[in-house]
Order: C-alpha cells, then structure tokens, then sequence
C-alpha cells in the first residue's frame, strides 16, 4: 500500500528444551526421591505441552526458506537465459520435491521462494536426484553459469503470519493476474517484537471493519537474518493498479488509518520498502 510510503515520508525460529538430571542422589530418603520424580515427570509434562504449542503455532503459519542472488546489472540476462535453461532440466528429468516460485526486485535480487515443512528440510540436497540423472559434472556447468552473474548470494527464512495478513477472501500467495509487487519491511528492536505483532493485529481488525479493498500478507524474518522485521507484501496488476488501489484505501480509512499507521512506525527501528515482479517463467513446479 502505498500508504506505507505516503504516511511515512519522513520516514518462527524452533525451540530447544534441554533438561539436566542425575542420578547421583546420596543419603536421599524414598520421600525425597518421590518428590524429585514428581518434578521430572511435571517437567517432562510441561516440555510436552510446549513442544505441542511450537508445533501447532507451526501448522497456522507457513514457512518459506528463500534463496537470494544479488545479480549483477550488465549480467541480468545471461543469468535469465541460464535459469530458463536450467528449468528446462528439471522439467525433462521431472525433479521432484524442489519446487519454488521466483520473484525479482527492482534492484536486481532474484529470490527463490520455496514453502518448507519443516527446518530439517533444509538439510537434504534438493537437487542429488538431478544430479543423479543428468551427471553432476553437467549440473555443475549450470552451477559455474549462475556463479558468473552475481557475487552476492544467501539463504534466509520467513514465516507468513496468517492472524496478521489481511485477505478476507482466502489467504493465498498465488495472485494470478496480479504479478506486480510491494514490499513494506518494517524492522523491529527485540523489546517491541510482541508490540509490533499486536499492533499489526490491530491493523488487520481496523482493515476488516472497513471492508477494505486493499489485501496484503504480513511475513515475520525467521533464520539466516540480522534483525528482526516484519514484512508487508501486496499485489497489483502493475505500479499504476498498486497506486490507485493505495490511494483509494487511505480515502477509505482516514484518520483511524493514519493514527495506527503513526503507532506502527513509533515502534519500527528502520523502515524499507522496494518494488518487484513474480516471475512464472523463472519458477518451477514438479509435474503431479
């Protein structure tokens, strides 16, 4: 929204439960053994219930890990021609269980966006079955032409946060005819984390009772970044759509708007926003 800007012109990570017991208990009573063994079992209880909350929190959110390269201006088509070739690969051996969306920003980053299950996922080698197929020699030579266009690359992780996104009729990622994009991220210090979760809440409610026509998906940074931040991210046909769309809402919401938008930023330590384009021809999906 382009709200965001306006308004501004000034301006799931898994846990780990470890528990430490011994069996070493000298001149202890059965009394005070029984004590000892009720307090296991009630921690054991409690790691239990916590590790079922983490898993169920998972479950209404998806996770994404992304993969980013930064490439270079004079680059930008080799490395389209590569990827587009690469593709091809895939579709011709039928890679499975490596699916990803792409998406390209206005300053040259090109993410790869792939849904994860879980952070184990992480640990197997997405493409070995590839490799298998056409050679790794032959998949190395696509490997040595992505790393030619860019000299920057990483890996990251974001949650999208399903009680904060606002799309009363379905939340989705997929917006066909709509492949433009804006990316608001709003940085947040660890002591106004939970504020600005509650705030974006607030937002979501204050949208809702407006009926606005303005939808947006709300991500929170996961591993792989310094800082934390929450991500705005909202569709369009193309920058004009996104624009008018932005200014009908702000009509729409007035005053209530501005002051929950002045809160947000209250809390925000550093504020970012870019513009992009979901690319399909960029992106891959195993045949079913």
């Amino acid at each position: 929204m382009r709200s965001f800007i306006q308004l501004f012109k000034i301006k799931n990570a898994d846990c780990f439960y470890k528990i430490y017991l011994t069996n070493y208990q000298p001149k202890q009573t059965w009394r005070r053994n029984a004590i000892n063994m009720k307090k296991i079992k009630l921690t054991l209880a409690l790691m239990a219930f916590l590790l079922l909350t983490t898993n169920v929190i998972n479950a209404q959110n998806q996770r994404y890990t992304i993969y980013q390269d930064q490439v270079k201006p004079a680059m930008q088509a080799e490395y389209e021609k590569t990827s587009k070739e690469f593709i091809e690969e895939c579709k011709k051996n039928n890679l499975k269980g490596a699916d990803w969306s792409t998406a390209r920003l206005s300053d040259g980053r090109y993410l790869y966006i792939s849904p994860i299950e879980k952070m184990a996922d992480l640990d197997r080698d997405w493409f070995a079955p590839l490799a298998e197929k056409m050679g790794k020699e032959n998949l190395q030579k696509y490997w040595d032409k992505f790393d030619k266009c860019y000299d920057k690359n990483g890996s990251y992780s974001v949650t999208l946060d399903k009680d904060l996104s606002y799309m009363p009729n379905g939340l989705s990622t997929s917006t066909p005819g709509q492949d433009f994009r804006k990316y608001h991220t709003f940085y947040v210090t660890p002591s106004n984390s939970k504020r600005m979760a509650a705030q974006f809440k607030a937002i979501k409610q204050l949208f809702e009772s407006k009926n606005s026509k303005e939808y947006y998906r709300v991500y929170h940074s996961g591993y792989g970044v310094v800082g934390e931040y929450y991500m705005v991210v909202l569709s369009a046909k193309d920058e004009t759509d996104y624009a008018k769309t932005s200014d009908e809402n702000e009509a729409l919401m007035g005053l209530p708007w501005k002051n929950a938008f002045d809160e947000l930023m209250n809390l925000t330590d550093k504020y970012e926003t870019i513009s992009g384009m979901m690319r399909p021809d960029l992106s891959y999906a195993a045949n079913k």
